[in-house]
């Protein structure tokens, strides 16, 4: 039952991300969530900033619940005792995203940027390393209908990744992002579906079978 609810967690982080980014953009009137990022949301001097950290609280527990709950259902499957382990260090990333905020665009542009600035961008990049490496694990853990599944998951993420990349240096220099909040969110909704997709994968493996059952090969 303790496995059981850990990996729901992982259910309701995803449904609480997604409520957070439909709930928070309302209060702040003058932000686009179509052309501008979810980071500025908590931005320094940004109307939105402390409730939108006292609410990823939640969700940065959840995660590390739910990572917890995926390495001890690992049993035997490798794959998945480091996708586990990968996830663990994601969550635990969150603990440090309120130290490291971006500065509005008005600031930076006017040379206001930093080190938190440099630290946000480099949790930014460490963050997409260690769920892009998460996927690429759990891809191998089951059948190939996962596999499938994460690949497609894995390259929507490289695609829309570069789109929002290709827009990211107009943040800096306060210029027009008519997508990069799109593009973004794309991303953020593709991943919390596969943690869903992977919480209930795990679910449905009988309990007395998760510790005799070996990583299946992808066939050719």
């Amino acid at each position: 039952m303790t496995r059981k609810f850990l990996l729901i967690c992982g259910i309701a982080s995803s449904i609480l991300y997604a409520g957070l980014n439909i709930f928070i953009p309302g209060l702040w009137p003058a932000y686009d969530s179509a052309s501008q990022t979810v980071s500025e949301l908590s931005a320094v001097n940004a109307p939105t900033r402390t409730l939108w950290i006292w609410l990823s609280i939640p969700y940065t527990i959840l995660v590390i619940a739910f990572s917890w709950g995926v390495w001890i259902s690992a049993g035997q499957n490798h794959p998945l005792r480091v996708t586990g382990g990968l996830l663990i260090a994601y969550g635990l990333l969150g603990i440090f995203w309120p130290f490291a905020p971006m500065h509005l665009r008005e600031t930076l542009v006017s040379g206001g940027a930093t080190f938190s600035d440099t630290m946000h961008i480099s949790l930014a990049v460490v963050t997409e390393i260690l769920f892009l490496s998460a996927m690429a694990f759990a891809s191998r853990a089951f059948g190939k209908h996962f596999f499938r599944y994460s690949v497609s998951t894995f390259v929507i993420l490289l695609i829309f990744g570069g789109l929002t990349f290709k827009e990211a240096p107009g943040v800096a220099e306060n210029l027009p992002t008519p997508f990069i909040g799109i593009w973004e969110r794309i991303n953020i909704g593709v991943f919390l579906i596969w943690i869903i997709v992977l919480a209930s994968s795990i679910l449905q493996i009988d309990t007395t079978e998760k510790n005799n059952y070996r990583t299946e090969r992808i066939p050719d």
